[in-house]
């Protein structure tokens, strides 16, 4: 029994972390393509879209404007946590 448990919890402990890691924000780096005042959204000219929070004020941002993002995947939604803007 002691011979089983060992590996079991081993195995166990390895795949919770990596979920962990997998829950985690992501940051994106890209340029702006379109911004949706009244669905608050962002889009990036790769064409990834991300619903921002209220918090973000968008008029800070215009078309073309290079940007990171920090967002989670919630379901098939792109919820930003954050949009700050990037020099270069």
């Amino acid at each position: 029994m002691r011979s089983i448990l060992l590996p079991v919890v081993t195995a166990l402990a390895l795949g919770s972390a990596s979920l962990a890691m997998a829950a985690g924000a992501t940051t994106t780096d890209g340029t702006i393509k379109s911004i949706d005042k009244k669905a608050h959204s962002v889009t990036l000219s790769d064409g990834s879209t991300y619903s921002m929070p209220k918090t973000v004020k968008l008029k800070a941002f215009k078309v073309g404007e290079k940007v990171a993002v920090t967002w989670e995947q919630k379901g098939k939604v792109n919820e930003a946590t954050a949009l700050v803007a990037v020099k270069g």
